[in-house]
C-alpha cells in the first residue's frame, strides 16, 4: 500500500478508535439531548456562529469518519437552530461529510475490491455509468441503507465526486426536513406532557411516513422516466392482456376472470403450454409405464414367480398421446371461454408497454402479462446441428425404441427420461459435464440416484467435455474429453437435456428495451413487473423457478399486481416452494438444502430418518431413501426438508404446510399420522429431532420420580 494510502487509514483507524475508546458515543443519544437540552440552547442562543462553526465541523466529522450519531445530530440541529436554519447548517454539512466518506473510501478501497471482485461487479459498474445518478438518488430519497453504508459503498463504484454530491445533496434534503422538523419539536419540550403534543406526534408521524411517500413518488417518477417514450391510450379496452397459454397464462387469466375483469388471453400455439403438451403431462405417463414394467421385473422380489412383460413402444407413446388428450379440456380454449377470458389463437406482437397486436387489430390494457414460457437451451458443440438430436419438446414424437440413447445432462429432466427409456430396454448412457447428477441437491442425494440408475443399467460418464459429434460409417458419435483422455461414445438417438431457455424474442419485447437477466429471463421485481413497470411476466420466461406449479405460483401475484396494484402491491414469496424429480426414487425438496445452508453461511442442524426403518416403505420393498430436515440450531424451526423416496413429491407437501405458516417440527410430531403410510417418516423424523433435544436434566428427575413411586 502506498504511503499515502497508509498514512490516510492509521489517521482514519485512529480516529475511530479514540472516538469509541473516549466512549464519545455516549454525548450522541436522545437521552443526553433532551437531559441537556435548556444548555445547549442557551449557549446556542448566546453564541450563534460558534455554535453553528462547531456543530458544523463536528457534523462533517461524524459523517466523513462513518461514526454512529448522525441521526441524534440532525435532530438536535432542529432542536438548536429552528427548521430552516438547521436545515441548511445541515444539508452542507451532510453533504460534505457524506463526500469526504466517499472519498476515503475510493481512495483506500476501490482499486482493491475492482481487481478482486470486478468481473463480478461488472453488471453493477456498467449500471452506475448509465444510470448512476438515478440509482443514488433512489437510496437518499428511501433509506434503505444506512447514510455511512451509501457512503462507503458509493466510493466503490464509477460514479464522478460531483454527481455524487449534488444528488447527495438534492436527495437527502426530503430527509433533512423532516428530521430536523422532529428536532425542532423535542427543543420545545418542557415536560412529560409535551411528549403527547399534537406538533411532536406529527413530527414523528413524518418519519414514518416519508420512507413509504418517497417510494411512491419515486415509482411514479420511474415509471413516467421509462414510459416518456410512448403515447399511452386515453382509454383501455381490456383491463388484461395476457400472452401465453401454459401454466402462467392460463392462472393470470382465470384470476382476472374471477374478480370480473376485462382479459384477453393469446396463445400462438397449443393450449397448455409445454407442461400439458411436451413436459409435465406427457413425461408422466411414460414414467408411470415404466415403473410399471421395473415393477414386473422384480417380480421375484414381492414373492412371485418371474414375469415377463411384452411391449409395443409405438402403443407405449399412443397411451403418452391418449393421456394429453384426456387432461386438454382442462386448459381447453372452450373451457377459459365459458370462465369469462376470450381466447386468440395467433400471433402476438407488443407494440406498445399497453398495446398488443394482433393480426390487424390492436387491443389495448393498463397492464400486460407476458407468460411465454421457454424451450430445450442447446449447447453449442461442434456437429450437433448436423444430426437429428431430440430435446424433451421433440422426443413424443418417437415410435420405435432407441437401441441406444444418449442423454447429454444430468439434471431432472435428463434423469428421469433416461431412466424411463433404461427401464424400456434402450441402452441408455449420460454424459455429464459436471461431478453428479442433480448439482442443485445435497451430495447424498446425487448419489443414491446414481446408485439406482446404475441399477437400472444406466452408463453415467461424469466430468466428461464434449468436443464435437461425427457421423461415420459403423454410426453417430459424440467425442469427449476427459481426465483418461480423448473418448468415443457410439449412439443411435442423442437427447439434448441441459436446461431451458427463456422464450423473449420475436413479439416485441426487444423494441421496448425490456431488461434481461444474464441467463435470459425477464428482469422483473418483487411484484413480478418488468423493467417496463405496465409489463408483468410470470413462469419460465420470468425465472427463476421452471416448474408448473411455480409458473402459476408467479401468475397470482402477476395478475393481481396487474389489476390492483393501484390499491394494494403483493410481493412474490419463494420462502415455501417446493420441487421434485419425479425417477425412481423421487427427489423433493423445500427451503434449504446443506449446499445452499453452507454457501449463505446459514447455521443449521440437520435430522435423518432412513426410509428403511418405515414399515411401509419395507412392506413395498422401497427402502431406499431418507427424510432429511434442516433446523435452526436448538429450535424445530424447520429451514428446509429434502426427501428422496418412492413417494417423495406427495410427503414433501407437509413441509410446504408447516415452513408456509410457521409449524415447527413439534407440531409435525403432534399430527396424527395414518398407519402404515409413507408420510409417517415425516412424523419420525420430527421424532428423531425430538429424541437429539431431550431435556436431558428434566428427565433425571423424572428417573429419580419413578424410582421414588417404586418404593
Amino acid at each position: 500500500m502506498p504511503n499515502s494510502r497508509l498514512v490516510l487509514l492509521i489517521a482514519v483507524s485512529g480516529s475511530v478508535a479514540l472516538f469509541f475508546w473516549l466512549d464519545l458515543s455516549r454525548f450522541l443519544n436522545l437521552d443526553y439531548l433532551l437531559a441537556q437540552r435548556e444548555l445547549i440552547g442557551g449557549y446556542a442562543e448566546a453564541n450563534p456562529l460558534t455554535t453553528a462553526g462547531l456543530y458544523f465541523s463536528g457534523y462533517v466529522l461524524v459523517a466523513g469518519l462513518s461514526l454512529p450519531g448522525a441521526t441524534i445530530m440532525t435532530l438536535a440541529g432542529g432542536a438548536m437552530f429552528g427548521l430552516w436554519w438547521g436545515v441548511l447548517i445541515i444539508s452542507f454539512a451532510s453533504t460534505i461529510g457524506a463526500t469526504v466518506a466517499c472519498l476515503v473510501s475510493r481512495f483506500l478501497l476501490r482499486d482493491f475490491v475492482q481487481s478482486r471482485f470486478g468481473s463480478r461487479l461488472q453488471a453493477i459498474n456498467d449500471g452506475f455509468e448509465r444510470q448512476g445518478a438515478y440509482y443514488l438518488f433512489t437510496l437518499r430519497l428511501v433509506p434503505l441503507f444506512p447514510f455511512f453504508a451509501v457512503n462507503l459503498l458509493m466510493g466503490l463504484v464509477p460514479i464522478k465526486i460531483r454527481t455524487y454530491a449534488w444528488v447527495s445533496q438534492i436527495g437527502m434534503l426530503p430527509a433533512t426536513f423532516v428530521y430536523v422538523n422532529a428536532g425542532t419539536q423535542l427543543g420545545q419540550l418542557t415536560g412529560l406532557s409535551g411528549i403527547l403534543a399534537p406538533e411532536l406526534l406529527l413530527s414523528f408521524a413524518l418519519l414514518g411516513v416519508f420512507p413509504l411517500a418517497a417510494r411512491k413518488i419515486l415509482d411514479w417518477m420511474s415509471a413516467r422516466r421509462t414510459l416518456a417514450a410512448w403515447s399511452k391510450p386515453k382509454r383501455f379496452d381490456r383491463n388484461l392482456i395476457v400472452i401465453g397459454a401454459g401454466a402462467g397464462g392460463l392462472v393470470a387469466s382465470y384470476i382476472a376472470a374471477a374478480v370480473r375483469a376485462k382479459v384477453t388471453l393469446i396463445e400462438e400455439h397449443r393450449m397448455g403450454g409445454d407442461c400439458l403438451n411436451t413436459g409435465c403431462v406427457p413425461s408422466k405417463a411414460l414414467i408411470r409405464t415404466a415403473r410399471f414394467l421395473a415393477d414386473a421385473r422384480s417380480s421375484e422380489r414381492l414373492g412371485l414367480g418371474q414375469v415377463d412383460v411384452e411391449f409395443d413402444f409405438a402403443k407405449v407413446m399412443a397411451r403418452v398421446r391418449r393421456v394429453i388428450q384426456q387432461v386438454e379440456p382442462h386448459d381447453s380454449v372452450e373451457r377459459y371461454t365459458e370462465l369469462g377470458v376470450e381466447v386468440l389463437q395467433a400471433r402476438a406482437e407488443i407494440v406498445s408497454p399497453w398495446q398488443i397486436k394482433v393480426g390487424d387489430t390492436t387491443l389495448s390494457a393498463p397492464n400486460i402479462v407476458v407468460a411465454t414460457g421457454g424451450r430445450p437451451a442447446v449447447p453449442s458443440v461442434e456437429g450437433l446441428q448436423d444430426i437429428n438430436y431430440l430435446t424433451s419438446d421433440t422426443i413424443w414424437d418417437l415410435t420405435a425404441l432407441p437401441v441406444r440413447l444418449l442423454v447429454l445432462g444430468g439434471g431432472p429432466i435428463g434423469c428421469e427420461l433416461a431412466q424411463c427409456f433404461a427401464r424400456f430396454g434402450s441402452h441408455v448412457t449420460i454424459v455429464v459435464r459436471s461431478a453428479r447428477l442433480l448439482s442443485r441437491e445435497d451430495d447424498a442425494v446425487s448419489t443414491l440416484l446414481a446408485k439406482q440408475l446404475r441399477e437400472d443399467g444406466i452408463d453415467l460418464r461424469f466430468e466428461h467435455q464434449m468436443t464435437g459429434f461425427r457421423s461415420a460409417a459403423d454410426g453417430q458419435f459424440l467425442d469427449c474429453d476427459t481426465a483418461e483422455g480423448s473418448i468415443s461414445i457410439g449412439f443411435d438417438e442423442v437427447l439434448v437435456a441441459v436446461g431451458r431457455v427463456a422464450n423473449t424474442a420475436g413479439f416485441g419485447l426487444e423494441a421496448l428495451g425490456v431488461d434481461l437477466n444474464t441467463d435470459g429471463t425477464l428482469q422483473c421485481d418483487a411484484y413480478m413487473r418488468s423493467s417496463v413497470p405496465t409489463i408483468m411476466a410470470c413462469g419460465d420466461v420470468a425465472g427463476p423457478y421452471q416448474f408448473t406449479h411455480a409458473a402459476a405460483h408467479q401468475a397470482w401475484y402477476a395478475a393481481v399486481n396487474a389489476l390492483f396494484g393501484r390499491l394494494r402491491k403483493f410481493a412474490v414469496d419463494y420462502s415455501a416452494l417446493p420441487h421434485c424429480t419425479f425417477t425412481e426414487p423421487e427427489v423433493a425438496r423445500v427451503g434449504l438444502n446443506c449446499r445452499e445452508a453452507d454457501a449463505q453461511s446459514i447455521e443449521y442442524e440437520i435430522t435423518e430418518f432412513p426410509l428403511h426403518e418405515l414399515d411401509r416403505a419395507i412392506a413395498d420393498d422401497a427402502t431406499q431413501g431418507f427424510v432429511r430436515v434442516l433446523t435452526v440450531p436448538g429450535k424445530d424451526r424447520i429451514l428446509g426438508a429434502t426427501i428422496v423416496a418412492s413417494h417423495a413429491g406427495d410427503m414433501i407437501t407437509e413441509y410446504v404446510t408447516a415452513m408456509r405458516h410457521g409449524l415447527g417440527l413439534n407440531k409435525i410430531l403432534s399430527t396424527v399420522h395414518a398407519y402404515p403410510t409413507f408420510s409417517e417418516a415425516n412424523k419420525y423424523a420430527a421424532g428423531e429431532w425430538k429424541r437429539q433435544h431431550a431435556p436431558k436434566k428434566l428427565l433425571n428427575w423424572v428417573k429419580r420420580y419413578h424410582a421414588w413411586r417404586r418404593g
